[in-house]
Formats: C-alpha cells, sequence, structure tokens
C-alpha cells in the first residue's frame, strides 16, 4: 500500500472539520472538485471509505473517524517543522479572522497596520459581528481566528486571553434624572439601549442586573456600538459604554463611583480551533497581545456631528 500525501491529509482533516466541503476547499485554497479528489485519492490508497456520502451531508466513516487524530499529528508535526525552519519567514497567503463592533471602533486599525508591516504579503479580510456569530463561523472553519468576549466552551476551539474592556454607565446630560439617579433607577423609567443577546457585553449586563435587583422597562436593541453611543447621545435612554468614551462624546457617568455600583471588566481571548498549528496562528496571537488595547479613542465618524 502507497502512502498518503501531506496534502491528502491535510484535504481530508479540512474536510472533516468544517461544516461542509465548500469551506475546507477554500481554506486549502483548491477548488471543491479538486479537494474532492484528493480525499477520493486517499480512500484509494487506504482501500476505504473516509466519508459516507449517501445521505444529504459527507460524514466520517469509523475508519475516517480513526484517522483523523493520526491526520492530526502529521500535519502538527509538518507545521512545525516549517516553522522550525522558517522561524523569520514573512506569512502569505489570505486570513479571514473575526472582531467585535467593539474591537472594530478601537485598536482594530492599529492591529491591522501591525500585520501589514510585519507581514506584508498576508491579505487580511476582517469579518465585524457580534461573538456569538463569531464562533460558530470559527467553529465552522470558515475564519482562521477570531478575538470575542469571553473564553469558549466550545470543545473544537481554544481561547487565549488577550486583554480586558472597562464600561459605566452613561447617559445624555438632558436625560431626566440623569444628574441624581443611579442606573438601576433609570432603567426603571428610561429605555435600555444596548446590544442584542448574541453579543458578549449580555453576560456582563445580566450579571449587573441581578447583583442589584435592577428591572429594565424597555429595550432598544442594535448591533453596533457607534449607534448605541449616538442613542445615548440623543437622550433615548441610559446604556453603557467603554469609561474612556463617556467625557469624549458628552454624555454622563452615572451610577455612582463605588465597587459594588459598577460593571465588572469585560475580558477578551484569541481564539482558534484547536489542531491548526498553522505558524499562522501564533503569529497572529503575538501580533493581537500587543495590539489589543480598549482604551483607544472610538473612531465613531460622525459621532461629534
Amino acid at each position: 500500500m502507497s502512502t498518503p500525501s501531506v496534502k491528502q491529509l491535510e484535504a481530508f482533516w479540512w474536510a472533516a472539520t468544517c461544516s461542509n466541503f465548500a469551506t475546507a476547499a477554500q481554506r486549502v485554497h483548491l477548488s471543491v472538485s479538486s479537494l474532492s479528489k484528493r480525499i477520493s485519492e486517499l480512500e484509494s490508497t487506504l482501500g476505504q471509505p473516509l466519508f459516507d456520502r449517501s445521505g444529504h451531508r459527507a460524514v466520517l466513516t469509523e475508519a475516517g473517524q480513526r484517522l483523523l487524530p493520526a491526520a492530526l499529528d502529521v500535519l502538527n508535526a509538518m507545521a512545525a517543522l516549517g516553522q522550525a525552519l522558517n522561524s523569520r519567514e514573512a506569512l502569505a497567503g489570505h486570513c479571514r479572522f473575526g472582531v467585535g463592533d467593539l474591537s472594530a471602533l478601537t485598536w482594530l486599525p492599529a492591529f491591522v497596520a501591525a500585520v501589514r508591516q510585519a507581514h506584508p504579503r498576508l491579505a487580511l479580510e476582517p469579518c465585524v459581528d457580534v461573538g456569538g456569530v463569531l464562533e460558530q463561523r470559527l467553529d465552522d472553519g470558515e475564519l482562521d481566528f477570531a478575538v470575542i468576549a469571553g473564553r469558549s466552551s466550545r470543545s473544537r476551539l481554544l481561547s487565549q486571553p488577550v486583554g480586558a474592556a472597562q464600561f459605566a454607565w452613561a447617559a445624555a446630560p438632558h436625560l431626566q434624572g440623569a444628574g441624581r439617579m443611579g442606573a438601576a433607577a433609570l432603567l426603571r423609567r428610561h429605555a435600555l439601549v444596548t446590544l442584542p443577546p448574541q453579543a458578549g457585553t449580555t453576560r456582563l449586563l445580566d450579571d449587573w442586573l441581578l447583583a442589584h435587583g435592577a428591572t429594565v422597562r424597555e429595550r432598544i436593541l442594535c448591533n453596533s456600538w457607534g449607534a448605541v453611543a449616538g442613542m445615548l447621545r440623543a437622550g433615548l435612554g441610559v446604556g453603557f459604554l467603554p469609561t474612556g468614551w463617556i467625557a469624549a462624546l458628552g454624555l454622563r457617568a452615572v451610577g455612582g463611583t463605588s465597587a459594588r455600583s459598577a460593571l465588572a471588566p469585560l475580558h477578551y481571548a484569541f481564539q482558534w480551533r484547536r489542531g491548526d498549528a498553522r505558524a499562522l496562528i501564533p503569529a497572529m496571537q503575538r501580533l493581537a497581545q500587543t495590539q489589543v488595547d480598549f482604551t483607544v479613542s472610538p473612531g465613531l465618524a460622525g459621532a461629534q456631528d
């Protein structure tokens, strides 16, 4: 029996761990037909099918499940060898990664600039969305990595802390009661302007509401921090923003200054897929560690208009 090639094992691993063959083909820069051909060649070499293609979606056979960890060992070994031989070589190719809206408005431009300087041949494609959506896309193999609030609970994803954002309650100075009421009291009289439930800030908000026995009269939901800030400036309700934004946007901090009244910091993590040993991952993780900074002034175009 002939020996499987690394390219065949690579095609098999991505096909087995991505949500579909089309996504896997994108990850290895092949057409779907070329990816399928490599997998068919691998099956022919091994003398047994690795995928059951009888249903709507191809699923691993018992032989495919047995091969998966061995294929990953080979790919990890090849990646380690490549890193040892080319430790100073700049990365090339295409990198699609995910960040939340808060990251996009603060540290993302500096991160992209740092990556372009270190790896000018690497094409970047940032995808901005709420954390729950980005985590699903990462798990499906559509993204190379993501910087998301909180650690992942998914078994196929790994997480490494990279930074934290500190928030405070804020309202427009002209909002009735903003100068004398705390956040809990304001929430009983005015709408809460905040991100949708899929956002990482939802856990932070729920914990604060529970700790203070606070109730929410009404919610205005929007997946854009810029829009949230704009609605708060217009006096449409009360909400929370990064602490460095409040004075810069002409808003009033509310809720008191005691530790009990403060919102907990929201920790962010660099997340990637378990078993992805490409040199791209540690390189991007190192740059993220140096560039993630939520105290950067917001890039809110038109916020002061």
